[in-house]
């Protein structure tokens, strides 16, 4: 018997495994877990085994999240608890308390790891069932995003900025490619950005908190006879920023804005996008039209 892994499951299940005083088996049936007794017997039909989470696994669940951790203070504290050798996660939670950005950071990180590994989990049984795999993609969090970088309105002054950081991606983005090529890319990129009116475009700009260009991305009405119908007229996020969620932040922001002025249609026409974002396009909402992209908003 197969089972759908809801997120309702999924959170009961890393609530099961964070618990080491008892042990919990999932109800296929019932779509749920409940605790392993007698009077049930894992057969991996009606009843299944939860994946196999022990306290080493969660020191090193916060081992790995201090390690990474960019608050000096609160990474030097929480080093200090991990090498104390007792009481550890319970002394981990105090020191977290007296911390509450740093707080908001672990639950964020503890749930997308653990999420990943009972997705894992999941995949397994979907491959015994003779089923597809499912993709794991996390969801970014926005509060956390904005902690981290600062997202400003387009204006024309801006313009510079985005072709000089964006001629220079795509000279590492495409670097197999000979130089005149991808010259000649960015040049027929900008003219098509400076055919729009500059005054009609609305758009994002994130940078870093030490104030680097984290990414962009703006819109232009099709024509003066057609304000409607909007063209995204970029989308770019730095190499060096990447896989954070930045790109989904600001297309997320945008196409809000978008709905908000009442625009009905957003295109992407013969565009060059890295196929991280291509990916992000499908997951927002685009779909693939020839070899460019059209969303419905609304």
């Amino acid at each position: 018997m197969t089972f759908a892994l809801t997120q309702l499951l999924v959170d009961n299940i890393q609530t099961a495994l964070e618990n080491q005083e008892k042990s919990f088996i999932v109800d296929a049936e019932n779509c749920g877990i409940i605790e392993k007794n007698d009077s049930v017997t894992v057969d991996d039909e009606k009843f299944y085994n939860l994946p196999e989470w022990t306290s080493a696994d969660g020191f090193k669940l916060r081992e790995d999240f201090v390690n990474n951790l960019y608050s000096p203070l609160a990474r030097e504290e929480l080093q200090g608890i991990l090498h104390s050798g007792r009481g550890v996660f319970k002394s981990f939670r105090n020191v977290l308390k007296k911390y509450p950005e740093v707080e908001k950071k672990w639950h964020v990180f503890k749930n997308r790891t653990m999420n990943k590994y009972i997705n894992d989990w999941y995949n397994s049984l979907r491959e015994i069932w003779g089923l597809e795999k499912l993709d794991y993609i996390p969801e970014s969090d926005e509060m956390l995003i904005h902690d981290d970088f600062s997202f400003s309105e387009y204006n024309s002054d801006n313009q510079e900025e985005i072709f000089l950081n964006i001629s220079a991606a795509l000279k590492t983005e495409y670097g197999e490619i000979s130089e005149e090529i991808i010259a000649a890319f960015s040049e027929m990129w900008k003219s098509s950005f400076l055919s729009f009116d500059s005054s009609s475009q609305i758009g994002y700009l994130c940078r870093s908190l030490s104030d680097d260009f984290a990414g962009c991305i703006t819109a232009a009405p099709v024509s003066e006879n057609n304000k409607k119908v909007m063209i995204l007229t970029s989308l770019f996020v730095s190499n060096g920023f990447r896989g954070l969620g930045i790109g989904t932040e600001l297309l997320s922001m945008c196409l809000a804005e978008l709905k908000r002025n009442g625009k009905d249609w957003i295109l992407l026409p013969n565009i060059i996008l890295p196929e991280s974002l291509e990916q992000l396009l499908i997951r927002t909402g685009f779909e693939k039209i020839g070899s460019g992209y059209a969303a419905k908003l609304l």
